[in-house]
């Protein structure tokens, strides 16, 4: 019995050291770990605080209100006035026209339009020059078949190689006097033809200038549809067809 006694006595005895053993060495790790984090966490307290400190001085700082409301009305500005657009003058793109093919497009800031102007004119005086050209050179030549000088052949220019007119001069006649005619005719039509391309560039700057302020919805449609028309007049019958409406 004092056996048994006895070893209940050493087994509590044990268990308590090594609980005060234990705790003891639990509290000296946990100790030292707590003076390890200590210089880390002071450190993110005072930047913490700087931050906090910094915070509190921009809150507190007093405002420039004058370079406040010179960006608000900046702002303002900006947003109630919008880009002004160029509208050109009518008149004035008309007299420029006038005066200078091509300088009323420049002027409406339509510059995609000079090469056609331009080209225009340029076809116009080819034409112009080379149908003269042949024209004078017909009418030469049938001048000189016409006459009875054997000196005076620029005929001969215009006739295949090693040919001769003997025996067909009327015939080469009313050729020459044909073709003269035909250039004659063509170097006409190229003159209207140049006075045309300059009234256009006129009324196409005029036009242009005028429209530039014309608003078109950005809603165009085309709407074609069967419809049933009555003219009041006839009582039997009404008329089907297609109604075409346009909106713009």
């Amino acid at each position: 019995m004092k056996r048994i006694r006895l070893t209940y006595s050493t087994l509590i005895l044990t268990f308590l050291i090594q609980l005060i053993w234990g705790g003891s060495a639990t509290y000296a790790q946990n100790t030292q770990e707590q003076r390890k984090s200590a210089p880390r966490d002071s450190l993110v307290a005072d930047s913490l605080a700087r931050k906090n400190r910094q915070a509190a001085e921009e809150l507190t700082a007093p405002v420039d209100t004058a370079q406040l409301a010179l960006k608000t009305d900046s702002l303002q500005r900006e947003i109630s006035q919008p880009k002004k657009r160029f509208i050109p003058n009518s008149n004035r793109a008309t007299w420029l026209a006038m005066v200078f093919p091509g300088a009323g497009q420049i002027y409406n800031r339509k510059y995609w339009k000079l090469p056609i102007v331009y080209g225009g004119f340029v076809g116009c005086a080819y034409a112009l020059n080379w149908n003269n050209k042949m024209y004078k050179d017909y009418s030469q030549a049938y001048l000189d078949i016409m006459d009875d000088d054997p000196n005076t052949k620029s005929y001969e220019d215009f006739l295949p190689l090693n040919s001769s007119i003997s025996g067909q001069e009327e015939r080469f006649k009313e050729i020459f006097r044909k073709r003269k005619d035909i250039y004659r005719r063509q170097r006409d039509l190229s003159i209207f033809a140049f006075i045309g391309v300059y009234l256009l560039s006129v009324i196409d700057a005029y036009v242009d200038a005028e429209l530039s302020d014309f608003d078109i919805s950005k809603d165009i449609g085309l709407k074609v549809e069967p419809a049933v028309f009555n003219d009041g007049k006839s009582t039997n019958f009404n008329s089907v067809g297609l109604q075409c409406s346009l909106k713009f």
